[in-house]
């Protein structure tokens, strides 16, 4: 079995409403769904950058303490911190070469 679910660390972290900071999470791999459902939604048509927000808050199953990662969360990612997680993203489901800033954490 290969793992499929892979630690990672925010270089900032999520601020939540609370003032609470969320750095520790998990990716999982995706799936064909994780790339075909955003096509569907109406933010995507109007922009298709936003396939990125909903495509995280798919494959991000932990955040710190928070039971769950929506868009809304992952629209108030830094940029640093999103910039990361699509790296980061492109690295585990080997969409790029290794080169990428993000260091793998087997979590499984």
């Amino acid at each position: 079995m290969f793992p499929t679910e892979f630690e990672f660390t925010l270089p900032k972290g999520y601020l939540d409403a609370e003032g609470n900071l969320h750095r520790q999470g998990i990716m999982r791999l995706s799936t064909a769904i994780d790339e075909i459902a955003p096509l569907r939604d109406p933010r995507v048509k109007a922009n298709e950058a936003y396939a990125t927000i909903i495509i995280l808050s798919r494959v991000i199953t932990r955040l710190g303490a928070l039971s769950e990662v929506n868009p809304a969360i992952v629209e108030n990612f830094f940029s640093q911190d999103l910039n990361y997680l699509q790296d980061f993203y492109r690295q585990i489901n080997g969409l790029e070469t290794a080169n990428s800033p993000a260091v793998l954490v087997n979590s499984q």
